[in-house]
């Protein structure tokens, strides 16, 4: 039997005292022990801090983000290792994919974020506030990481993606983390993790693994520390109040249980697509990782005038599901992930009963294959009717975490908005219509108190990834009983582990803080037109002023011809009564391609093409007449990642544009992004 260990201060180390011993949830025999005494928080932290800290915050977005990318690559060729360990939990093949791959999955996810960020250890947010009439002093929002390490306090459900789709953002984010996994799933924790550290891909410092008890942990927590958990609303609570979390003003992420709710909309009548997508739905948050989901649908909220059409046909469903031994080939629904799982929803379905009537399944009888009820942690899947759900309260307060759901009927889709919200807020909740005004009404009245909300109709059936599934580059948390907090969110879930500052001065200070020319800073010489120049020879600020060209009638004419835009204010001067223009004016796509007429260096170069346009605004009219000029500025410079086929290897320089008339004014401003070819292959 395997002694589980701790990955703390660089190097493997058990812990001591009193043996915890984990049982493999199928059979009931030992698969590990653990030992939680004899460590040192303070030390732990410190390590993370002092260690890793430094190291990850010097690295830039875009190292970070491959460093990431070849983590996720790492795992991937060795997943298949991890599927006969998540077995002994009592997962399935189905729910050890979505632990495992959907785990790495988000590496890969994360990972990709870097090209949202710049190729810099800290980012820059939005755009630049103005903050005096002549334009020479201005504000920014400049984004770096927190100094501090990130404690992951994490749930027993998914021990591999729990892991991993936290460490993914805060290492993107340039901060170390600690894990903490539940003690009952964490040998599978443990067994990843182990070739996370053997990959050697990760700075020193950057992840600590801590298997036995964080107890008392939270008394060493700084100001400059995250903290994140996952698990029952009450726990989390307890922990988001600890006095030090308080007095430090720790950021704290909680992300909890809830009553999540899926809704059948009132065309959804059987016979239609709808109503089968719906049936199937809640039949898979029932029984996938056997409904020990946070995400999980706990309440279904039916048309009353459906309620048995819906009761009958779950049932059958759920009939279908069989039962048992994940390794045995067959079998669709495991273990709970323990017998303490078990008596802890047996007991919860109780208190639903007080409400409530069982439909179908039991709390003591279920049938298996390939399994001994006495020995594993089984249960039957239970389908509950509450037929008054307005006036009751524990189906709206009491969560049994496993197989288990309860149909409630209303009247009219205000009713059955009334009834999500009594939940007090959800993580996720789902409505299955091909009505797109029910949709509407539903989704605008209940996001209030749901962090993602799911419509599904035929349209997306093939596609969607369901209700009970979080997305990387999506939210995931909800208000209320959810706790409250934010998980991933693409970018958003990055920018919890940064620290907001704003920043004040001269655009050209600001350019070089931002490593973005601010509009109004000074220009450098380039020396030569920068379309002569590699990417690695071209510098922020670096500006030409072209020479100038006058508009005329002939242009404005033409252009309409050529584009076929025969707007009325460029083509008929008879027109222009009562609008703002006092002539036939310039088409603002004439001016810009004009003005690539002026900045542009014909001639071959390590310029390789034009990659977009951002940005662009047309300031003023143009008139026949009216003599332009461009101030051409390099504004920002971002890296390509080369790809194995790649003969040129680039980068991404955005160029400002502003065309100005002859009194100086901008008349038309713009971003264009360029391809550019580097002078060195990397």
């Amino acid at each position: 039997m395997q002694l589980l260990e701790n990955y703390i201060g660089g190097h493997w180390v058990p812990g001591e005292g009193q043996e915890t011993t984990l049982l493999n949830a199928v059979h009931g025999s030992p698969v590990a022990y653990s030992r939680s005494g004899g460590v040192d928080f303070n030390a732990i932290l410190e390590y993370g801090r002092k260690t890793g800290g430094p190291v990850l915050r010097k690295m830039t977005f875009h190292e970070r983000g491959r460093m990431i990318k070849a983590l996720a690559l790492f795992l991937h060729e060795r997943k298949d290792k991890y599927y006969p360990i998540s077995y002994q939990t009592g997962a399935t093949k189905a729910d050890s994919w979505v632990d495992i791959e959907g785990g790495i999955g988000n590496l890969f996810a994360n990972a990709s974020l870097r090209r949202r960020f710049p190729d810099q250890p800290y980012h820059v947010e939005g755009e630049a506030i103005a903050s005096s009439k002549n334009g020479k002093f201005i504000g920014h929002h400049i984004m770096v990481p927190k100094q501090g390490i990130a404690i992951h306090i994490n749930a027993f459900n998914f021990p591999i993606w729990g892991m991993l789709e936290k460490i993914a953002v805060n290492l993107l984010a340039g901060v170390p983390a600690l894990v903490k996994p539940a003690t009952v799933s964490s040998y599978v924790t443990e067994a990843i993790f182990r070739d996370i550290i053997a990959s050697g891909i990760l700075p020193v410092g950057a992840v600590q693994l801590l298997v036995g008890s964080a107890h008392g942990i939270l008394d060493h927590v700084h100001s400059q520390d995250v903290v994140t958990f996952t698990g029952s609303s009450s726990t989390g609570q307890q922990l988001k109040g600890h006095p030090r979390i308080i007095s430090e003003a720790v950021p704290f992420n909680l992300e909890a249980d809830s009553l999540n709710c899926s809704i059948l909309g009132e065309d959804a009548t059987p016979g239609t697509e709808e109503f089968d997508l719906f049936i199937k739905e809640v039949r898979k948050e029932m029984t996938l990782k056997c409904g020990q989901r946070c995400t999980g649908i706990r309440r279904a909220i039916i048309p009353s005038h459906l309620l048995e059409d819906v009761q009958i046909a779950l049932s059958k469903a759920l009939a279908q599901t069989t039962i048992g031994d994940p390794q045995v080939e067959g079998v669709r629904m495991g273990a709970l992930a323990g017998k303490t799982q078990v008596a802890e929803v047996r007991s919860q379905v109780e208190k639903l009963l007080q409400e409530s009537h069982m439909v179908y399944g039991s709390l003591n009888e279920v049938n298996l294959i390939g399994a001994n009820a006495a020995q594993g942690a089984f249960l039957s899947p239970m389908l509950l009717v509450n037929e008054h759900p307005l006036s009751s309260t524990l189906v709206h307060e009491v969560e049994a975490f496993g197989p288990v759901c309860t149909l409630m009927p209303y009247t009219n889709l205000e009713e059955a908005i009334e009834i999500a919200k009594m939940g007090k807020g959800s993580l996720c909740s789902s409505i299955v219509t091909y009505d797109n005004a029910i949709a509407k009404q539903f989704v605008v009245g209940a996001a209030s108190h749901h962090g993602r909300i799911l419509v599904l109709n035929r349209e997306c059936a093939k596609e969607n990834t369901g209700h009970g599934s979080p997305l990387p580059l999506l939210t995931h948390g909800g208000p209320g009983r959810a706790g409250g907090g934010e998980e991933m969110g693409g970018m958003r879930g990055v920018l919890h582990y940064l620290q907001r500052c704003a920043i004040q001065g001269s655009p050209s200070t600001l350019t070089e803080i931002t490593s973005i020319y601010q509009y109004g800073g000074r220009y450098k010489d380039p020396g030569v037109h920068p379309f002569r120049k590699y990417f690695e020879e071209l510098h922020v600020g670096e500006t030409i002023i072209t020479h100038n060209r006058t508009v005329t009638e002939s242009d404005i004419v033409q252009f309409a011809n050529v584009s076929w835009d025969h707007f009325y204010a460029h083509t008929d001067v008879t027109s222009l009564e009562g609008t703002t223009f006092t002539q036939r004016v310039a088409h603002g796509y004439f001016i810009l391609s004009m003005a690539a007429g002026l900045f542009v260096d014909p001639g071959k170069g390590p310029v390789l093409l034009n990659y977009g346009l951002e940005e662009c605004r047309f300031t003023k009219p143009v008139y026949a007449g009216m003599t332009l000029g461009v101030r051409l500025t390099v504004k920002e410079k971002l890296p390509v990642d080369p790809k194995d086929e790649d003969v040129i290897h680039k980068g991404i320089v955005k160029f400002l544009v502003d065309v100005f008339d002859e009194t100086g004014e901008t008349v038309a401003i713009a971003t264009i992004l360029t391809m550019v070819q580097k002078a060195v292959s990397s």
